[in-house]
Protein backbone atom coordinates (compact mmCIF):
# COMPACT_ATOMS: atom_id res chain seq x y z
CA UNK A 1 0.00 0.00 0.00
CA UNK A 2 1.27 3.44 -0.84
CA UNK A 3 0.87 6.34 1.53
CA UNK A 4 1.67 10.01 1.97
CA UNK A 5 2.08 11.61 5.39
CA UNK A 6 2.10 15.36 5.92
CA UNK A 7 2.83 16.99 9.25
CA UNK A 8 1.12 20.37 9.60
CA UNK A 9 2.22 22.34 12.64
CA UNK A 10 1.23 25.70 14.05
CA UNK A 11 3.72 27.71 16.03
CA UNK A 12 2.97 30.98 17.73
CA UNK A 13 2.13 32.78 14.47
CA UNK A 14 1.77 30.56 11.44
CA UNK A 15 1.39 27.08 10.00
CA UNK A 16 4.18 24.98 8.49
CA UNK A 17 4.00 21.71 6.57
CA UNK A 18 6.53 18.94 6.05
CA UNK A 19 6.40 15.43 4.69
CA UNK A 20 6.88 12.78 7.36
CA UNK A 21 8.49 9.40 6.69
CA UNK A 22 6.51 6.60 8.33
CA UNK A 23 8.53 3.69 6.94
CA UNK A 24 9.47 1.16 9.56
CA UNK A 25 7.26 2.54 12.33
CA UNK A 26 6.36 -0.04 14.94
CA UNK A 27 3.46 1.61 16.74
CA UNK A 28 1.38 4.77 17.10
CA UNK A 29 3.72 6.03 19.84
CA UNK A 30 6.61 6.06 17.36
CA UNK A 31 4.46 7.96 14.84
CA UNK A 32 3.50 10.41 17.58
CA UNK A 33 7.15 10.91 18.47
CA UNK A 34 8.04 11.63 14.83
CA UNK A 35 5.19 14.15 14.65
CA UNK A 36 6.33 15.78 17.90
CA UNK A 37 9.92 15.99 16.55
CA UNK A 38 8.73 17.86 13.44
CA UNK A 39 8.29 21.00 15.58
CA UNK A 40 8.76 20.44 19.31
CA UNK A 41 7.49 23.97 20.09
CA UNK A 42 4.27 23.70 18.06
CA UNK A 43 1.04 24.54 19.82
CA UNK A 44 -0.89 22.28 17.41
CA UNK A 45 0.58 19.39 15.42
CA UNK A 46 -1.51 17.55 12.85
CA UNK A 47 -0.55 14.53 10.80
CA UNK A 48 -2.52 13.71 7.66
CA UNK A 49 -1.90 10.15 6.49
CA UNK A 50 -3.34 9.38 3.06
CA UNK A 51 -3.31 5.80 1.84
CA UNK A 52 -4.09 4.27 -1.56
CA UNK A 53 -6.43 7.05 -2.67
CA UNK A 54 -8.96 5.53 -0.28
CA UNK A 55 -8.21 6.36 3.36
CA UNK A 56 -7.33 9.38 5.47
CA UNK A 57 -6.23 9.37 9.09
CA UNK A 58 -5.69 12.58 11.05
CA UNK A 59 -3.63 12.65 14.25
CA UNK A 60 -3.56 15.71 16.50
CA UNK A 61 -1.26 16.72 19.32
CA UNK A 62 -1.78 19.87 21.38
CA UNK A 63 1.47 21.20 22.85
CA UNK A 64 3.03 17.81 22.09
CA UNK A 65 0.52 15.93 24.27
CA UNK A 66 -3.00 14.48 24.27
CA UNK A 67 -3.10 12.43 21.07
CA UNK A 68 -6.45 12.46 19.26
CA UNK A 69 -7.15 10.41 16.12
CA UNK A 70 -9.80 10.37 13.39
CA UNK A 71 -9.99 7.89 10.54
CA UNK A 72 -12.16 8.23 7.44
CA UNK A 73 -12.92 4.50 7.35
CA UNK A 74 -12.38 1.74 9.91
CA UNK A 75 -11.68 -0.83 7.18
CA UNK A 76 -8.22 0.76 6.77
CA UNK A 77 -7.17 -0.95 10.02
CA UNK A 78 -7.98 -4.36 8.52
CA UNK A 79 -6.43 -3.70 5.12
CA UNK A 80 -2.92 -2.55 5.99
CA UNK A 81 -0.22 -2.70 8.60
CA UNK A 82 -0.09 1.11 8.77
CA UNK A 83 -3.88 1.27 9.14
CA UNK A 84 -3.71 -1.23 12.00
CA UNK A 85 -1.02 0.85 13.71
CA UNK A 86 -2.98 4.10 13.33
CA UNK A 87 -6.52 2.86 14.00
CA UNK A 88 -6.09 -0.48 15.75
CA UNK A 89 -6.70 0.83 19.26
CA UNK A 90 -9.72 2.99 18.39
CA UNK A 91 -12.92 1.33 19.44
CA UNK A 92 -15.51 4.08 19.16
CA UNK A 93 -17.20 4.48 15.81
CA UNK A 94 -18.63 7.76 14.66
CA UNK A 95 -22.41 7.89 14.22
CA UNK A 96 -23.49 7.39 10.62
CA UNK A 97 -24.15 10.39 8.44
CA UNK A 98 -27.81 10.39 7.51
CA UNK A 99 -28.65 11.03 3.87
CA UNK A 100 -31.39 13.40 5.05
CA UNK A 101 -28.80 15.75 6.59
CA UNK A 102 -27.12 16.23 3.23
CA UNK A 103 -30.49 16.46 1.44
CA UNK A 104 -31.82 19.10 3.87
CA UNK A 105 -28.88 21.35 3.14
CA UNK A 106 -29.80 21.36 -0.56
CA UNK A 107 -33.57 21.94 -0.29
CA UNK A 108 -33.18 25.64 -1.17
CA UNK A 109 -31.68 24.90 -4.59
CA UNK A 110 -33.53 22.10 -6.34
CA UNK A 111 -31.71 22.67 -9.64
CA UNK A 112 -28.34 21.65 -8.30
CA UNK A 113 -27.84 18.13 -7.00
CA UNK A 114 -26.17 17.83 -3.60
CA UNK A 115 -23.01 15.85 -2.94
CA UNK A 116 -23.51 12.13 -3.25
CA UNK A 117 -22.81 10.26 -0.05
CA UNK A 118 -20.61 7.19 0.12
CA UNK A 119 -22.73 4.71 2.12
CA UNK A 120 -20.00 2.16 2.82
CA UNK A 121 -17.61 4.18 4.95
CA UNK A 122 -17.35 3.79 8.71
CA UNK A 123 -15.44 6.74 10.23
CA UNK A 124 -13.76 6.11 13.58
CA UNK A 125 -12.23 8.23 16.28
CA UNK A 126 -12.81 11.85 17.19
CA UNK A 127 -14.49 13.86 14.41
CA UNK A 128 -14.34 16.99 16.60
CA UNK A 129 -10.53 17.07 16.71
CA UNK A 130 -10.49 20.08 14.33
CA UNK A 131 -13.59 21.91 15.60
CA UNK A 132 -11.65 24.59 17.49
CA UNK A 133 -9.59 25.23 14.34
CA UNK A 134 -12.66 26.00 12.23
CA UNK A 135 -13.81 22.61 10.95
CA UNK A 136 -16.73 21.17 12.98
CA UNK A 137 -17.07 17.41 13.24
CA UNK A 138 -20.24 17.35 11.15
CA UNK A 139 -18.46 19.06 8.26
CA UNK A 140 -15.50 16.68 8.52
CA UNK A 141 -17.88 13.71 8.34
CA UNK A 142 -19.67 15.23 5.35
CA UNK A 143 -16.39 15.67 3.51
CA UNK A 144 -15.39 12.06 4.22
CA UNK A 145 -18.77 10.82 3.01
CA UNK A 146 -18.68 12.61 -0.34
CA UNK A 147 -18.39 10.03 -3.07
CA UNK A 148 -15.32 10.48 -5.22
CA UNK A 149 -13.47 12.60 -2.63
CA UNK A 150 -9.87 11.39 -2.54
CA UNK A 151 -7.75 11.63 0.62
CA UNK A 152 -5.59 14.31 -1.03
CA UNK A 153 -8.75 16.32 -1.73
CA UNK A 154 -9.85 15.89 1.88
CA UNK A 155 -6.48 17.04 3.19
CA UNK A 156 -6.56 20.09 0.91
CA UNK A 157 -10.14 21.02 1.98
CA UNK A 158 -9.37 20.52 5.66
CA UNK A 159 -6.15 22.52 5.51
CA UNK A 160 -7.92 25.30 3.64
CA UNK A 161 -10.61 25.41 6.34
CA UNK A 162 -8.09 25.65 9.19
CA UNK A 163 -5.86 28.21 7.47
CA UNK A 164 -3.01 25.95 6.34
CA UNK A 165 -4.09 25.52 2.72
CA UNK A 166 -1.12 27.35 1.19
CA UNK A 167 1.38 25.36 3.25
CA UNK A 168 -0.02 21.97 2.25
CA UNK A 169 -0.23 23.06 -1.40
CA UNK A 170 3.43 24.17 -1.35
CA UNK A 171 4.42 20.85 0.20
CA UNK A 172 2.70 18.87 -2.56
CA UNK A 173 4.31 21.01 -5.27
CA UNK A 174 7.81 20.61 -3.81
Amino acid sequence: MSHFAAAVTRGSKSWAAAELDLSGVADVEEITERLRDTDPDATVSLLFVESDDAYLVILRLDDGEDLRIFGSDSIFAAESRLGAILLGDIEEQVPEIADEEVDDADDDDDEEEGPSVEPDIEPVGDPELLADLGLPGGRLLELCAQEGMLPADLTAEICQAIGAGDEIEELREA
